[in-house]
């Protein structure tokens, strides 16, 4: 598998948590842009200033327009789908999809196209579907699909769904995905990790 080149994680209920175990997990040096759709209702603030204290990486609310840079976090902002082309956000008021923007679909559906072998998508937690449409997408492109497993996750039915859509995605407790994410960055590998 080619080096990753970015990585998208899209969660729902009790992604907070499962976010904060991720970005702790990772190296400071990692070297690829990360990008975060959590669903959240439109009100809904600071969400990249609560994440900051997880992590050393910078974590900041994505806006439009921006252009990736390595070793930045991007959040996607409340009531907005965030989408990625060629290394830059676009930002959309377009009409929720599966009852939620921003939308998981629509960022591993606009990454897969732009990014291709070079993209992993992570799948956390999560009471809805969303997120098992744009997998699809990511895997037929060639990306690599990391689910948390339905077993370790507050609401199973979002990673669930996830795994069942992709057959070949790597399922792995929450405390094993930032190690994977930090294999794939590097090396576009994921070694010593098991399911």
């Amino acid at each position: 598998m080619k080096k990753t080149k970015l990585i998208v994680i899209g969660t729902s209920a009790g992604g907070l948590h499962a976010l904060s175990i991720v970005l702790s997990g990772l190296r400071p040096d990692i070297d690829v842009p990360i990008v975060i759709v959590q669903h959240r209702a439109p009100d809904s603030h600071d969400l990249a200033a609560v994440l900051q204290d997880s992590t050393t990486l910078v974590v900041e609310e994505a806006e439009d327009k921006v252009i990736l840079q390595d070793g930045r976090v991007y959040i996607a902002p409340p009531d907005y789908h965030l989408l990625v082309s060629k290394g830059e956000i676009s930002l959309t008021t377009d009409a929720p999809v599966r009852f939620s923007r921003p939308s998981i679909d629509v960022l591993f559906e606009s990454s897969a196209e732009s990014y291709g072998t070079g993209l992993v998508a992570v799948v956390l937690t999560g009471a809805n579907q969303d997120g098992s449409r744009g997998a699809v997408r990511v895997a037929a492109a060639g990306g690599r699909v990391i689910v948390q497993d339905p077993s370790t996750a507050e609401s199973p039915t979002m990673p669930a769904a996830a795994a069942r859509s992709v057959k070949n995605a790597l399922v792995l407790p929450l405390e094993r995905i930032a190690p994977a994410l930090t294999d794939l960055a590097a090396r576009g590998i994921t070694t010593g990790i098991r399911k």
